[in-house]
């Protein structure tokens, strides 16, 4: 293709359509001359690099690929465009994409750049918005889980029921015995053939009338194949853009079970063979009574070497523990999942959950028991050998408050943080390592770094590093 001659002015116009950036160096990468093709780049001081290496502007990533650059200049093989990082003091690295063109035999080269800011503003928000999907999803499992866990385990029948249609939706263990299901023959059926004829209109009304109020409504209603009424309850509630019911039948003569009696020789061997510690004190905190386990995880051998000691003795926050402890039982009467760490006679510390109730008024001689949990042996069961750090999600970091300084737990967020983000990436690129150390704006060795640390290098990997 000919082309007539063109002025300077027109290839300056021609280079700022053609590119965002185009600059001009001498052979030891020192910037000769500036072009700027798009006015959003002027956050990179460009004019400021004039007289000065290209290489002052850019992260240290960069500078192997700036090399790289100013030999393909020399080579004769098609124009590769390489990603270079370029510093913004006061804000974050601005990427850019630039391809290099010799222009004389003094060693100077053309770099034409490429604005990616936009496409890396993409890769976070993909980056960001797939991490709220994962937490959805996991939040949505959790919830279905508490769902089944709550509707398999309820006493009374409890159906869900389309509210447009009346067909049930699901249906509790109980209610498939009541109405002898265990096919789970229920669902799918119109909710008001599960019900004796002349009660049927009473269950329609009610469940209207929720409808229509939104409030809880009750009726009497026989079930199929039973000899006495029942209570129906109805709540109306909103569920996937449509309204459902809850309905829970009740037996007239429905009373509460009664608790199994206890005698006191039973009442002592389930204090001294429970899993759980058990401490008894006064309201002092001096210890009247623990039971084996609760020996067992400070080492001691007999109640005898505790009793009469001081609870506040055993625990590390000496002086701050049992006054919180004390003063929600005095309030509350009981306490729950108060988190704290135990001392043991050899010294050591061990994550413990401690929950409290009082068992008499205050001038009794064993006021209180204490229920004392050892979380380090749950959080070894719950988190597998190959996990990284102390936490692994904000619930247990959430939990780590009072067991850690403030600056510890801070630590364990950013490394949970890092470990979620080069996980994203390496799933976004494939596991393509160099990929990944782009999209995370790291060198490839700092990632090798974090992945050895996190254990996730695979071992040539980390025999290579070695």
């Amino acid at each position: 293709m000919k082309f007539a001659p063109t002025t300077p002015e027109f290839l300056a116009r021609l280079i700022g359509r053609t590119c965002d950036l185009a600059l001009v160096l001498d052979a030891n990468s020192v910037v000769v001359d500036v072009s700027l093709g798009k006015s959003e780049l002027t956050v990179l001081g460009c004019q400021d690099w004039l007289g000065r290496p290209l290489a002052e502007a850019l992260t240290s990533e960069s500078l192997p690929k700036l090399k790289a650059l100013m030999a393909d200049a020399k080579s004769t093989a098609d124009p590769v465009w390489r990603h270079l990082n370029h510093v913004v003091p006061g804000a974050d690295d601005f990427a850019m994409q630039y391809t290099a063109l010799s222009l004389d035999d003094q060693g100077h080269v053309f770099l034409l750049g490429r604005d990616l800011e936009s496409v890396a503003q993409v890769q976070r928000q993909l980056v960001e918005t797939q991490q709220a999907m994962e937490r959805d999803y996991v939040r949505l499992r959790h919830l279905e889980s508490r769902y089944r866990l709550l509707l398999d385990t309820s006493r009374e029948p409890v159906l869900v029921v389309d509210a447009n249609s009346y067909i049930v939706i699901d249906a509790s263990v109980s209610a498939q015995a009541v109405f002898k299901d265990p096919q789970r023959r229920l669902v799918g059926r119109e909710v008001f053939d599960c019900f004796e004829g002349e009660g049927r209109q009473e269950l329609r009304a009610a469940l209207s009338m929720s409808l229509a109020t939104g409030r809880m409504e009750m009726c009497r209603s026989r079930m199929l194949g039973a000899t006495q009424d029942c209570t129906v309850t109805a709540c109306v509630f909103r569920q996937e853009g449509g309204a459902q019911f809850l309905l829970r039948m009740h037996a007239q003569d429905a009373r509460g079970d009664a608790p199994v009696s206890v005698d006191e020789s039973q009442g002592n061997v389930l204090v001294q063979k429970a899993p759980i510690g058990i401490v008894l004190t006064d309201r002092q905190g001096r210890i009247q009574g623990a039971n084996e386990e609760f020996l067992s995880l400070i080492g001691a051998m007999s109640v005898s070497q505790l009793k009469g000691q001081s609870m506040d003795a055993w625990l590390q926050r000496s002086g701050v523990d049992w006054g919180v402890l004390n003063t929600h039982l005095r309030q509350q009467q009981t306490v729950r999942g108060f988190a704290t760490e135990l001392l043991s006679l050899s010294g050591l510390t061990l994550a413990v959950e401690i929950s409290a109730v009082t068992l008499g008024p205050a001038h009794s001689d064993v006021p209180y028991a204490l229920f004392v949990r050892d979380m380090e042996r749950q959080r070894q069961n719950a988190n597998p050998a190959s996990s990284v750090g102390m936490a692994g999600s904000v619930a247990e970091l959430a939990g780590l408050v009072g067991r850690m300084p403030m600056k510890d737990i801070v630590g364990e967020t950013i490394d949970m943080i890092e470990r979620q983000c080069i996980q994203s990436a390496l799933t976004l690129t494939q596991n393509n390592r160099a990929s990944a150390a782009e999209m995370l704006g790291v060198s490839r060795q700092s990632l090798y770094v974090k992945l050895r640390r996190f254990g996730m290098a695979s071992d040539e990997e980390t025999t290579v590093q070695n």
